[in-house]
């Protein structure tokens, strides 16, 4: 999946791997997370396998190593659209460490997840304001970037929903508030 991600942002623009991280996770975070790790090596079997070249350029009298530059070739641009082409490999999979956790928070301390969980709020509310604010800016790139990113702010309005209203329920359950209806639901999944 990193593969065509790169190569469909080289379609944009030429970048540097830095450029690419970082775009990756600021405005396509809620579709994949990714880490260093994988960009660089991705980078070098594109270049390989001639789906794209790289230009080193000097970093006007900077110290340093030069900085790549990568820009997709013709046979890139082939594989890209075979890529599009093809049906989706899996249907949609949400990994979120912090939802792993989570679903264990019953065995812990039950103020210290509405800690963890204010913090999630305030996290995804900084998003949702950067996404807002870049909304118009992506409007600007095409009607699947902007599809695209509403879907992001979508899910991240969504999220600080369910986020508060976990909030509330766990608040609840710890000052004794809740039913024995409730109780019973959370053994039955439980178990």
């Amino acid at each position: 999946m990193i593969k065509y991600a790169i190569l469909g942002l080289l379609h944009y623009t030429d970048m540097h791997g830095y450029r690419i991280k970082e775009h990756i996770e600021q405005n396509f975070g809620h579709m994949w997370s990714i880490n260093y790790g994988q960009i660089y090596p991705n980078l070098k079997k594109l270049y390989e396998d001639g789906l794209i070249s790289m230009t080193e350029m000097n970093q006007n009298g900077e110290k340093g190593p030069t900085r790549k530059l990568y820009s997709i070739t013709i046979k890139g641009k082939e594989e890209f659209t075979r890529w599009l082409e093809d049906s989706p490999e899996k249907p949609m999979l949400l990994r979120d460490p912090f939802l792993m956790r989570f679903v264990f928070y019953g065995f812990g301390d039950k103020n210290r997840s509405v800690e963890i969980i204010d913090n999630q709020i305030k996290r995804y509310e900084n998003d949702l304001k950067r996404r807002r604010k870049n909304l118009k800016k992506w409007g600007k790139s095409g009607i699947y970037v902007r599809l695209i990113a509403e879907l992001g702010t979508n899910l991240n309005e969504m999220f600080i929903t369910w986020l508060k209203h976990s909030k509330e329920e766990i608040l609840k359950d710890i000052s004794g508030d809740t039913s024995t209806e409730m109780k019973t639901e959370d053994r039955r999944i439980a178990g």
